[in-house]
């Protein structure tokens, strides 16, 4: 059996073209998308997070505004800036990077942005939507997927969606999404997570199994039933003296082991990765489209 390879760069790429040619039109009539990163302190992974927003920015034709705060930024401080950001009628998203320093809560944070610039998809009014099956802004990680499955060719409709893992980021979302009726919708879900006895019993019921727990390689061919749909979305770092960096980067399912049971397969890295960031722009693009509509 020869398994799919599902490609989050090209469909990424796919979306960033059509993301472009809209943004041609909007700025005919005067409006340039603009998307404003905020990232406090020096974490590695946020750097290179926000560097990846900054070229897809550029790729598309948005104005991007990169804002770079100290560690010792105060949590006062940090919501004035978002106050401000709320008010700028260039800015249509806003996006503040986390994990935040000790000091700062996030929540209040997160609560403190524009629902209607919320193009991360995390403010409690969003979620609530998007639970509700309203018009909304919806996390960019679970939006990547249902959008990665519908445009390569995975129906979704009527399968039995097993999800492994339940954060708010990526778990919680994505099984509500699957949930929705309609076409990239009407699923039948089942959540696991690190109390579930027995992952496999369920994950070897799955028709799509999304993998989204953080753990490398946890997900081995034998919990996957044959021909079923992957999705994995884990980034872990993996020791390896073999490689230049000292590392490897693998997903939350062994891969070469799936590849022999899946009919289909997102990768890691080029899988889910892309189109993370993907969503996001698509995020600021619909907002910077619903400002024009109120003029």
């Amino acid at each position: 059996m020869s398994t799919q390879i599902i490609s989050g760069k090209d469909t990424a790429k796919e979306i960033r073209q059509e993301i472009f040619q809209e943004v041609i039109e909007l700025k005919k009539h005067g409006v340039t998308p603009g998307l404003a990163v905020v990232l406090v302190g020096e974490d590695p992974a946020s750097l290179s997070y926000v560097s990846g927003k900054k070229r897809g920015c550029e790729e598309v034709g948005f104005y991007a505004k990169d804002i770079h705060l100290p560690d010792t930024t105060s949590q006062e401080e940090l919501l004035a800036l978002v106050h401000a950001l709320n008010t700028d009628p260039a800015i249509h998203g806003i996006l503040v990077q986390l994990p935040l320093p000790k000091q700062i809560n996030s929540e209040i944070i997160i609560e403190s942005i524009d629902p209607k610039k919320d193009v991360d998809g995390f403010h409690p009014m969003s979620i609530g939507k998007m639970v509700a099956g309203l018009d909304a802004f919806v996390s960019c990680t679970p939006a990547g997927v249902i959008e990665l499955l519908a445009r390569n060719g995975v129906t979704i409709e009527g399968k039995h969606v097993v999800i492994v893992g339940r954060s708010n980021i990526v778990g919680k979302p994505l099984s509500n999404l699957f949930l929705q009726k309609g076409a990239k919708g009407n699923a039948t879900v089942t959540v696991c997570h690190s109390r579930t006895p027995d992952i496999g019993a369920y994950t070897r019921q799955a028709d799509i199994l999304v993998a989204a727990v953080g753990i490398p390689e946890l997900v081995r061919g034998d919990m996957i039933k044959p021909g079923a749909v992957v999705v994995d979305v884990g980034v872990n770092r993996v020791e390896d003296s073999t490689r230049k960096r000292g590392y490897r980067l693998v997903g939350d399912v062994q891969y070469e082991e799936a590849l022999e049971v899946a009919s289909a397969i997102t990768p890691v890295p080029g899988g889910v990765g892309p189109m993370t960031i993907t969503m996001l722009l698509a995020n600021t693009l619909k907002s910077a489209k619903e400002t024009l509509s109120y003029e």
